[in-house]
């Protein structure tokens, strides 16, 4: 299994819009994103993030071009983050 862990800075108030917004696009993911196998929120004090499992580490960094996080995802998350998202690509040993 390959993880594409996605940080996201959101301020504690924003949270709930950030968690409508991953509820929005969960589906899609897993139906679109080629190799796509599980989406998890997790939520923590400092961050939220998003845990993406993936078939391959190429499907994994096709998805972060992917027109449906670059204008889809990206583009509803933006009023709600406070800095760049930070993402990274974790092959499962």
């Amino acid at each position: 299994m390959v993880y594409l862990q996605i940080s996201l800075s959101v301020a504690a108030k924003d949270r709930p819009a950030a968690a409508a917004i991953y509820n929005r696009f969960k589906g899609p993911f897993l139906a679109q994103a080629n190799g796509a196998k599980s989406k998890e929120l997790l939520i923590r004090d400092e961050d939220v993030q998003v845990l993406h499992g993936f078939d391959s580490v190429e499907n994994a960094k096709a998805y972060l071009a992917s027109a449906l996080f670059t204008q889809d995802v990206v583009t509803a998350l933006k009023p709600l983050l406070q800095s760049p998202p930070d993402a990274r690509v974790y092959a499962a040993a």
